[in-house]
Parts: C-alpha cells; sequence; structure tokens
C-alpha cells in the first residue's frame, strides 16, 4: 500500500503554545491533551485511489501524556467521499498502511469511533495564522495570532522539528475557539495552534 497526501494541516489543542507534546512530550498546563486535528488534502493518493479535496478530522482526547496511551479519537472524513476513498482514509487514519506518525497514534490509542461521514468545514491561511475548522453537531476551532500582551502586536512564532512524523515545521497560533461535544467533550479558548502545510 502506498499513499501519500499534501496539504493544509491544522491541529488545535488544550496545551499552551507551544504544545509541549510535540518538544518535551507531556501535556501543559493539563495532565492530559485534547483537541481537534485535520487536514484539507490538496493533493493525494491511496494506491490508485486519488484523495484529492477531500478533508479528514479527528477529535482526539489522552488522559495523559501521548506516549502513555489510553487515547480516544473521534474520527470524520468528508461527506463527499465514496466508499473506497472513506476506506483509504480509515486505513491510513489507523496506522495500517504504514508512515510513523500514524503508526504511532495506532499504538497509543484504544477506543476509535467513526470515522462519520459529515460536512467539514475548513479555512486555512498559514502566513496569517488564522484557521477555522468546524463539524456542525461536533466540534468547532479557531485560530488567530499569538499577541504580545505588552504591546498587543501579533506575535510570529515558527517551530522546526527537523526529525518530526507528524510535521517538519508549523506556525504556532493560539486558539479562538476550541469546543467539542459527544462521547469527547471539552470547551477551550487561548491554548496550542499548528498551522502547517
Amino acid at each position: 500500500m502506498a499513499w501519500r497526501m499534501k496539504g493544509e494541516y491544522l491541529k488545535n489543542c488544550n496545551c499552551a503554545a507551544t504544545c509541549s507534546c510535540d518538544t518535551t512530550g507531556f501535556p501543559s498546563p493539563f495532565k492530559g491533551c485534547e483537541g481537534v486535528l485535520g487536514m484539507n488534502i490538496r493533493e493525494g493518493n491511496f494506491d490508485a485511489i486519488s484523495l484529492s479535496g477531500l478533508k479528514f478530522a479527528v477529535i482526539y482526547h489522552w488522559p495523559g501524556a501521548l506516549h502513555e496511551g489510553n487515547g480516544t479519537v473521534v474520527a470524520f472524513v468528508d461527506k463527499k467521499a465514496n466508499p473506497e476513498q472513506v476506506n483509504a482514509i480509515a486505513t491510513i487514519l489507523t496506522g495500517q498502511a504504514g508512515g510513523p506518525w500514524f503508526e504511532v497514534l495506532a499504538s497509543i490509542v484504544t477506543k476509535v469511533e467513526g470515522p462519520h461521514l459529515v460536512d467539514i468545514q475548513f479555512e486555512f491561511d498559514k502566513d496569517k495564522r488564522r484557521a477555522k475548522m468546524v463539524v456542525p453537531d461536533h466540534f468547532e476551532t479557531t485560530s488567530q495570532p499569538l499577541v504580545v500582551p505588552a504591546t498587543g502586536d501579533e506575535q510570529r512564532v515558527i517551530l522546526r522539528l527537523p526529525t518530526g512524523m507528524e510535521y517538519k515545521e508549523m506556525e504556532v497560533a493560539q486558539t479562538g475557539v476550541l469546543k467539542a461535544k459527544g462521547t469527547i467533550s471539552f470547551n477551550h479558548k487561548n491554548t496550542h495552534s499548528s498551522l502547517a502545510q
């Protein structure tokens, strides 16, 4: 199985910016990490199956550090995907198609719900550090630039992870809204946001 996905990737969580799960491996300031991530796939395929133009999203919760396991995820796939495309994305997300990031995730998740076929609203401007992702009746999140408290000026922070599995570089922002309901429920704001391409 050969696959690739290229596009716009958003991850917003309850950690303070910059998410320490990406650097030290332990969430902060909370004991666990929860949030949403998603991707607008500009170009992609799973073997001969095209994934271009589709989106996926996940609500996630870990009670402690990610590497300690016991994660729960609720997965969503673009409702315009056909059954082959849904199966392809689900196979990738569950680590069955290989790829270090998704294989690691699969090893630390104990409960998976979905994928649910839904309308995924996705807006993304990496340079402006602004984004919005919504799955109606399930979750909503927005991203906005970090701000220097003393001046109110926008602060730009770029994190480079040369050996990163999830991404090699991201723009760091903060959430305006980060809320979910259902199997995983939370409501946060002014927390970490990652924008990557």
